[in-house]
């Protein structure tokens, strides 16, 4: 599972940058608030977590919220988008990975092996991307602050994912379409079009309703073991 971690991680990585450099930040945040309903199907196809019919009509209304973002078919839209949904499916297998991750292996542990993965991934980017360019001071910076910023997130998320209620965590997601359109506003003057809105506004509905069953069923759980218990009938009759 810490292999699969590994490989979801770098996927969903070089994918995302390659996209990023294409595709308008906060288009690509957008795309990514499908990330939590892929997670709920990807848990019900290979873990076998019950998901009732009301979570697969959400899953099912958010894809269409993604591809009203994403707009297939259409002349002007960036074939680079699509590697958002690649970032998307791999994002999913990570955090799916990290959710069956054994307790005895520590997060550290957990963030080096990924953090070593991504940069070898890196090295071997250099090349395909056109090789090496001396980078001056300025960008020299903002890397070591990214490279900061990300060590930060990658011990802090992993903790979320294994210690936290997926219920719980998993809304806060949902904050980064907002910080990607006023980051992407400030820092490159993009603005999100009519249909990214009605798309996100679908994507992000349909993933709190279905988180919101997942925690009201998981409430249920207890009590209807209960009354199944109660109405059994004892052995032998």
């Amino acid at each position: 599972m810490t292999v699969l971690r590994v490989i979801g991680e770098v996927v969903g990585t070089v994918s995302f940058l390659v996209a990023l450099v294409h595709v308008p930040l906060a288009l690509t945040s957008a795309i990514l608030q499908a990330l939590p309903l892929v997670v709920t199907m990807g848990a019900a196809m290979f873990f076998g977590e019950p998901v009732g019919w009301r979570r697969w009509v959400a899953i099912a209304v958010g894809f269409t919220g993604v591809l009203i973002i994403v707009r297939p078919g259409n002349d002007g839209v960036s074939p680079y988008i699509f590697l958002v949904v690649i970032t998307v499916i791999f994002a999913a297998l990570r955090d799916l990975a990290t959710r069956k991750v054994p307790k005895a292996i520590p997060v550290l542990m957990i963030s080096a092996l990924t953090s070593v993965g991504v940069s070898l991934a890196g090295v071997a980017m250099i090349g395909p991307l056109g090789g090496w360019t001396p980078m001056t001071l300025t960008n020299t910076l903002l890397l070591t602050l990214a490279a900061c910023c990300v060590i930060v997130a990658y011990h802090f998320i992993i903790l979320a994912m294994r210690e936290g209620e997926i219920s719980f965590v998993a809304p806060f997601r949902y904050t980064s379409l907002i910080w990607a359109i006023v980051l992407g506003f400030l820092f490159f003057g993009d603005l999100p079009d009519l249909p990214m809105i009605i798309g996100s506004i679908i994507v992000i509905g349909s993933g709190l309703y279905t988180l919101y069953r997942e925690r009201t069923v998981n409430r249920m759980k207890p009590v209807a073991m209960t009354a199944a218990a109660a109405t059994t009938s004892p052995d032998g009759v």
